[in-house]
């Protein structure tokens, strides 16, 4: 089942649960991508292969707005949005611990591991290393944890996750950078609200998506010692 959240005839946005890829892989597993092909070839009864362009991608234990172009002229434009880092991206996540400061930024340098697909906080002047920024806000802190709202600055592999992990924040559920919960092989993090300049009529659209029911029960339960049921979950 596909959540749309904004359509026209040439921006299909829609809702990425976790779990699910963006786009296939090696493990031949249905991805968003194939679905919104589907979704699309139903709807408006298309023969042959239909059109959609892949502008973006969530890791797979993310959830949130993803942005597909329904023609070739809008994928070209959205791809250049992205890269030149114009589209505003905002992210909500369930990281562990108190996060003392209400608002703020982290700025690191990152280094990825392509070998592993894991990404390390270096020094400046690291070789391969790139620079990372986000902003980010409290929300709410409760039950030994913390919603924070979250607008990075630049788009790096893994960014949110390894710059919070760094700072003794991981995000919950994300074994691989830390946490020492399980959430069903996800992790409290998903792309809230996405803001691209339309391909065509050139004015801003905001697409939102609701943050995952459960997180409500993540943060009303009681504190646990850190490292309970420790057990890494592969993203």
């Amino acid at each position: 089942m596909l959540t749309v959240l904004y359509e026209d005839n040439h921006c299909l946005a829609v809702f990425k649960p976790a779990r699910t890829l963006t786009s296939g892989d090696e493990t031949g597993d249905v991805s968003l991508l194939d679905l919104a092909r589907a979704y699309l070839k139903e709807k408006y009864q298309k023969p042959g292969n239909v059109f959609v362009g892949l502008v973006h991608r969530l890791d797979r234990p993310v959830s949130g707005v993803v942005l597909f172009a329904r023609t070739s002229k809008g994928a070209a434009r959205l791809s250049e949005q992205f890269r030149e880092g114009t589209i505003q991206k905002t992210y909500r996540a369930v990281v562990e611990g108190a996060v003392a400061e209400s608002a703020g930024e982290f700025v690191d340098f990152l280094l990825k591991d392509e070998k592993t697909n894991t990404v390390r906080s270096v020094k400046p002047g690291t070789p391969g290393a790139r620079e990372s920024r986000l902003s980010f806000r409290r929300l709410k802190s409760a039950g030994g944890m913390t919603l924070l709202e979250i607008t990075p600055a630049t788009g790096r592999s893994h960014q949110i996750r390894v710059q919070l992990a760094t700072r003794g924040h991981p995000i919950y559920g994300d074994g691989k950078y830390g946490s020492g919960n399980r959430l069903g092989g996800t992790i409290a993090l998903s792309a809230c609200s996405l803001t691209f300049d339309h391909p065509i009529r050139h004015e801003p659209v905001t697409v939102t998506a609701p943050d995952p029911a459960d997180w409500a029960l993540l943060l009303s339960k009681p504190a646990s010692p850190r490292g309970r049921n420790r057990r890494a979950d592969r993203g």
